[in-house]
């Protein structure tokens, strides 16, 4: 009986989750739960462990509104939204096997000895050019590492539908015209880093005009 409670929790957490479109500005996420969402992004998982993002917490109202015309979907959670965070993917130059930035992941981070190091670089070279063939474009390496933004992106999602806290989902802006308004305003070096996708995080004005809707389970699974 209380494993089936844990479970319907679970459940009613992602029954309550969706794509809010109106915010209740005049509420406002707490700074605890807000770091509890940041962590839950800093404690996903990712491909080898190299953690190929960063997080924009945007708060600045001047930069905001720069923001606003270049990215369609994200204007109503701007116009209510308690807490708005971009995510950012890392470039070909940081993800290379050979990059500075991965030896920092693995020596300083991950705290791997020289030996285990080399051996991880080495799978991990075989990976991009052979398994995933991530070194054909400058696109590959940087959607494969968007992809990793994404289990960040839900974790965070997930954790904030559990502290009753809403949340939608961005990808409609424009990726280049965003890229380069936040290098210009300093956000981030365009050499490392694009934009993957955007969260806000907030209260629902309004409880939403139709149920989820999903495809039933049995048409999504395969059992072989």
């Amino acid at each position: 009986m209380e494993q089936k409670s844990r479970n319907e929790q679970i459940l009613d957490v992602f029954r309550f989750r969706h794509a809010c479109k109106k915010y209740d500005a005049s509420r406002s996420v707490s700074e605890e739960d807000f770091a509890t969402i940041l962590e839950s992004a800093q404690l996903s998982p990712s491909s080898f462990g190299f953690e190929p993002w960063k997080l924009v917490v945007l708060s600045d109202e001047s930069l905001k509104l720069k923001l606003y015309p270049l990215a369609w979907g994200a204007q109503n959670s701007l116009d209510g939204a308690s807490r708005f965070v971009i995510l950012l993917a890392r470039k070909k130059p940081d993800m290379l096997h050979s990059s500075d930035f991965i030896t920092h992941i693995m020596r300083d981070i991950q705290h791997n000895p020289p030996e285990v190091a080399a051996q991880r670089r080495e799978k991990y070279r075989t990976f991009q050019e052979q398994d995933f063939a991530l070194l054909e474009s400058d696109r590959a390496i940087f959607d494969w590492a968007g992809k990793q933004t994404y289990i960040a992106l839900a974790n965070m999602m997930t954790t904030a539908a559990f502290l009753g806290i809403d949340s939608c989902p961005i990808e409609g802006f424009q990726r280049r015209e965003v890229d380069e308004l936040l290098s210009q305003e300093g956000v981030f070096d365009p050499e490392q880093f694009g934009v993957s996708v955007m969260v806000s995080f907030g209260y629902r004005a309004a409880e939403p005009h139709r149920a989820k809707t999903r495809q039933p389970l049995e048409d999504i699974l395969i059992y072989r």
